[in-house]
């Protein structure tokens, strides 16, 4: 009788397991904090890495996919035939072309519906759309990287509505804010002057108010966290890092924390009291949040010589982790950190994860998806990573190359392109194709 009972607990224990398969419909994950939930994953890699589930060509792009309803969302680049090419990164011209709102089958990667609208680009970096697609019940909203916010639906991509944020000018590298859901709104960073926080009816589009005055919005895309008995939108330009009452724009407290060339990229991150940001010039900041009041008050702000001569955290792509009190991140030369939490003093460092051997290589990323006691870290180089990460120190446990790195725009071949965890598969992508890549344990295939 014992023995039954055992078996029936571990089966219905094994049934759960297998039952939960997340969806990851927008920037970093359901929660918006790259926190992967699914179980029954890999320990390790299979020899030949993990079993590929498919493989399709696309247009270029930094856009993260989202994955939600057993469909993949992705918003890609198609430049026009005999457009002119840029002679080097940093040039701005006008460039002919499109982007596409691509909606595929997580199944074998079929495309289901592709919509596409004119989009000639005037930023450097101009391989394509940078902000990641938010999927909200039966609609998704992309926010293309000259500006044009949509709201489509998601059964076959008709458009429901349009606004255009480009302002004056489009941001030296485009627009980059991957859209928030949050109640009746969609929130993004666009680009006027006179308040570059916007938030917009996601039913029809009305615009419903407008915050910050800014002279440029930077490449940060906004959160919302509950703390000081608020629901707070926290969001970070190049000026200031700031609080606001989601619902109505009205602002409850504000840090300034300039960002050199407007490089406010990563994610703002909260654990408990505690919210980050990091830039690559101008170094990290930490905020101590009030539990009874939407306040903060600032706990530390550490800076560098230089961006090579850097001391706590000096982030660019990467956003953070913060995990039983400490910060782990890459900074500016690709140095997989770990900070105290509590004073910014580094713990140790190592390129491990980025650059290897080659040892300090400017920009060089690895983004950090924790899941469960482990992270997975996706680097530049198109290599998945399973990694503990503690202060003792950087323990990898297992390494499979997915995607070659095709965009060459930093002077050498990158993929920056975070990928999406979902259905206990990963999904990544470079300028030339998207790719399913199993990560689940056998059993649970």
């Amino acid at each position: 009788m014992r023995n039954q009972k055992v078996g029936a607990i571990a089966l219905i224990t094994l049934l759960v397991a297998f039952a939960r398969a997340d969806d990851w419909p927008q920037w970093m994950g359901p929660g918006r904090d790259n926190v992967w939930h699914e179980t029954a994953i890999i320990d390790k890699f299979p020899a030949n890495g993990p079993p590929i589930r498919w493989r399709v060509p696309i247009g270029a792009g930094y856009s993260s996919p989202t994955v939600a309803g057993g469909r993949v969302f992705l918003i890609d680049r198609q430049v026009k035939e005999g457009a002119p090419k840029a002679p080097n990164p940093f040039a701005r011209l006008s460039i002919p072309g499109v982007e596409r709102v691509l909606c595929l089958s997580t199944a074998d990667g079929k495309t289901i519906w592709s919509q596409e609208y004119s989009c000639d680009y005037t930023m450097s970096y101009n391989a394509g759309p940078r902000a990641a697609p938010a999927v909200d019940g039966d609609r998704v909203y992309t926010f293309g990287g000259e500006g044009d916010l949509q709201c489509r639906q998601t059964s076959d991509g008709k458009l429901i509505w349009q606004q255009h944020l480009g302002g004056d000018h489009t941001p030296m590298w485009g627009f980059a804010s991957s859209p928030l859901i949050e109640a009746n709104e969609v929130i993004v960073l666009g680009g006027d002057p006179a308040g570059v926080a916007a938030a917009f009816d996601k039913s029809d589009g009305k615009p419903l108010w407008k915050a910050l005055p800014a002279k440029e919005p930077g490449y940060s895309s906004p959160i919302v966290i509950e703390a000081g008995g608020k629901r707070q939108l926290i969001v970070w330009h190049p000026e200031s890092l700031n609080s606001l009452d989601p619902q109505t724009g009205h602002v409850y407290w504000s840090e300034p924390f300039t960002s050199q060339a407007g490089m406010s990229i990563a994610t703002p991150r909260r654990v408990g009291d505690l919210l980050l940001v990091s830039a690559f010039y101008n170094g990290a900041m930490v905020m101590k949040l009030d539990a009874d009041k939407p306040a903060a008050t600032k706990l530390w702000k550490i800076g560098g010589k230089s961006e090579r001569n850097t001391a706590a955290l000096h982030a660019v792509i990467c956003t953070p982790v913060i995990r039983d009190d400490y910060i782990y991140g890459v900074c500016s030369y690709g140095q997989l950190r770990c900070l105290k939490a509590q004073s910014g003093d580094r713990v140790w460092e190592t390129f491990a994860a980025t650059s290897g051997d080659e040892g300090p290589m400017r920009w060089a990323n690895a983004f950090i998806i924790a899941n469960g006691d482990r992270y997975f870290l996706f680097n530049e180089k198109g290599d998945l990573i399973i990694a503990k990460l503690s202060p003792q120190g950087y323990q990898e446990i297992s390494r499979a190359h997915l995607v070659e790195p095709t965009n060459v725009d930093p002077g050498r071949p990158v993929v920056w392109c975070q990928p999406a965890f979902a259905q206990r598969c990963i999904f990544v992508r470079n300028d030339k194709e998207l790719v399913c890549a199993s990560l689940a344990t056998e059993e649970s295939r």
